[in-house]
Parts: C-alpha cells; structure tokens; sequence
C-alpha cells in the first residue's frame, strides 16, 4: 500500500505537540473586533486542542 499524500489544507491550521496532540487556532479572531467583548478577543488568541475523534483522523492525512 503506497504512502498517503499530506492535505496541505490541514497541515497549514493544525500543529502536532510534543506529546502528540494536535491544537489549532481559535476561530472569530481575525476581524469585525469592534464588535466584540475583550473577553472574545482575548480568547481568540489562544489555541485549542482539537478533539479526539477528529484528531485521530487528522493525524493520519498529517
């Protein structure tokens, strides 16, 4: 069975960690801040883990 292609679509938006999780960057934090609260804004800077059930398959496409 020959090796699978990288998505470069994912690879691009999601990082492997050190111990093999993989996070991603929050969603809503590009534009339109006037909007919302600081407590938004400030929480669109961090990353999140994504879930298992996806991650599973995201490291295989990785």
């Amino acid at each position: 069975m020959p090796k699978l292609k990288t998505r470069k679509s994912v690879a691009k938006r999601v990082k492997l960690t050190k111990s093999g999780k993989l996070t991603h960057r929050r969603q809503n934090a590009r534009h339109l801040k006037m909007a919302k609260s600081k407590t938004q804004k400030r929480r669109g800077q961090r990353t999140s883990e994504i879930y298992k059930a996806f991650a599973a398959k995201f490291k295989k496409v990785i």
